[in-house]
C-alpha cells in the first residue's frame, strides 16, 4: 500500500470509487479471503466483468495488489455504517455483491437492498467456534441476513448451520470449498533446490506455517528424525514474521546449525545446516514443490489448522496435528483419500514423520493421492460461476485492465 492515508480515508468514505456501473463487487476481509477468491476474479475477468475488490485489513490490501496487480480496482471497505456504506454503493453502482465467506456486514446489506443490489454469499462457512455465538441470536441474523439472496455453502455442514440461523432452504446451495480452485505455483524446482541444498540430494522436511508454542514442540522431534534420516534438512517457515528472531533463538538453544534464508550468501552455506529457517514472505508455496516431507503446523496448538491444499496442488501429501477445524472438510477428505496424516499428538507426529522417511514407498503414495485428490475436485469454480450467472451483468468483450486502487 503505497498511501499510508488511503486506509482512512476509504474508510471514513473520504475517497470514493470512481463511477463504474455494473461492475461485480466482491468482498473479502483479508489475506485468506483474498486468496481464497482469487480464481473466481480471475474468471470473471476472463469473461469480460470488471470486478471492484474491496477489504478489510492493510495485509489483505496488500496481498490482492501483489496477486491481482491492476486486474481490478481495489479499495477498502467504509465503516459498516448505512450512510458510509450508501456513500459508497452509490459511488460505485455495482451489479452484484459477492459476500466472501462470513463477511456478514448488516449496514452493509441493508444499504445493498435500498439500493436494490444483490447479493451472493460465496464460499460461506461457519465454523464450530462462531456458530454458537451465530444460534444465540439467530432471531437478529436472520433479519441482518435477509437481503442475500443466495448463499453457496463450502460443505452441507455448513448449509445446515446456515438454515438452522433462518436462511430459507431455498436460498443456500452446497457448491464446495473455492480454495480447491488453487493453481500450482510458478518455479524452477531444480534451482530453487539447489539453492536449499547443494547436492541436490538431501531430503528436505517442510514445516509450514508454525505458530506460537509449536516451534518449540516440533524441534523436539528433531533428534528422532536426524536419527531416522542423517541426511535430512529440516525448513521451518513461522506464520508472522514478527516471530522469526523468536524461532531461531529457539533452533539455536538445542544445539542445531541453523541458516537464516535472509542470510545465506551462497549455496555453501547450506552444507551440513540442520535447519533452514525461512524468514521471508512469499516463498512458502514454492518450497511444497521441492519437499520430501511437508508438515502444516498451525495444527497443534489450538489454531484451527493451515490450509493444506497449496501442498496438494504441488503433489505433496500432508501430516498434521489433530487441530484443523479451519480446514474440518479438506482435512476429513484428505485422510480418507490416504492424502493426509491427522495426528492425535505430538508422539504421532514424530512417529508419522520417522515412518515416511524410512519408508520412501508410502511417502511417493501419500504425495500420489494428494495429487489424485487435487485434480478431482476442480470444478468448485465452474459450480460457483454457474450459480451467480443469474445475476452476472451481460458482456460482448473482457474489459480494460482497472487502476490499482481507486
Amino acid at each position: 500500500m503505497r498511501n499510508p492515508s488511503l486506509k482512512w480515508r476509504q474508510q471514513f468514505t473520504l475517497e470514493l470509487p470512481n463511477p463504474r456501473p455494473g461492475s461485480v463487487w466482491l468482498h473479502a476481509c483479508s489475506v485468506g479471503e483474498v486468496s481464497s477468491v482469487t480464481p473466481l476474479i480471475r474468471a470473471l475477468i476472463e469473461k469480460g466483468h470488471p470486478v471492484h475488490l474491496t477489504v478489510v485489513t492493510a495485509t489483505g490490501f496488500n496481498h490482492a495488489e501483489r496477486l491481482l496487480g491492476n486486474t481490478v480496482s481495489l479499495a477498502f471497505l467504509p465503516w459498516d455504517l448505512p450512510t458510509a456504506m450508501s456513500r459508497m454503493i452509490s459511488s460505485l453502482q455495482p451489479a452484484l455483491l459477492l459476500l466472501a465467506e462470513t463477511e456478514f456486514w448488516p449496514g452493509m446489506l441493508k444499504a445493498c437492498r435500498k439500493q436494490n443490489i444483490p447479493v451472493v454469499g460465496i464460499n460461506t462457512r461457519i465454523s464450530d467456534r462462531s456458530f454458537p455465538r451465530y444460534q444465540a441470536t439467530a432471531w437478529l441474523w436472520k433479519r441482518w441476513l435477509a437481503p442475500v439472496n443466495l448463499f453457496l455453502a463450502q460443505s452441507d455442514i455448513d448449509r445446515e448451520r446456515l438454515i438452522a440461523l433462518g436462511i430459507p432452504n431455498a436460498n443456500v446451495q452446497t457448491v464446495g470449498n473455492l480454495k480447491y480452485a488453487v493453481s500450482a505455483p510458478e518455479v524452477n524446482a531444480s534451482a530453487l533446490r539447489l539453492k536449499l541444498d547443494t547436492s541436490g540430494a538431501r531430503p528436505i522436511l517442510l514445516i509450514a506455517s508454525t505458530r506460537e508454542g509449536e516451534d518449540a514442540r516440533l524441534l523436539d522431534m528433531w533428534p528422532a528424525w536426524h536419527a531416522a534420516c542423517p541426511e535430512l534438512l529440516t525448513v521451518i517457515v513461522p506464520r508472522h514474521p514478527q516471530r522469526f528472531d523468536q524461532v531461531a533463538n529457539l533452533i539455536q538453544e538445542r544445539g542445531l546449525t541453523l541458516t537464516r534464508w535472509s542470510e545465506q550468501h551462497s549455496n555453501a552455506d547450506m552444507i551440513n545446516q540442520d535447519v533452514l529457517l525461512l524468514d521471508a514472505m512469499g516463498l512458502l508455496t514454492q518450497l511444497y514443490s521441492i519437499a520430501d516431507a511437508v508438515i502444516i503446523a498451525g495444527s497443534l496448538e489450538n489454531n484451527g489448522g493451515h490450509n493444506p491444499l497449496e501442498a496438494a496442488i504441488c503433489g505433496r501429501g500432508i501430516v498434521s496435528g489433530p487441530h484443523v477445524q479451519n480446514f474440518r472438510d479438506i482435512m476429513a477428505e484428505m485422510q480418507q483419500a490416504e492424502a493426509a496424516i491427522i495426528c492425535r499428538d505430538d508422539q504421532e507426529i514424530e512417529q508419522a514423520v520417522c515412518r515416511l522417511l524410512t519408508h520412501p514407498q508410502e511417502l511417493k503414495g501419500l504425495h500420489a493421492n494428494a495429487a489424485l485428490f487435487i485434480q478431482d475436485r476442480s470444478h468448485v469454480l465452474d459450480r460457483m460461476l454457474n450459480a451467480i450467472e443469474t445475476w452476472l451483468p451481460t458482456t460482448d468483450q473482457p474489459h480494460e485492465k482497472q487502476p490499482p486502487h481507486v
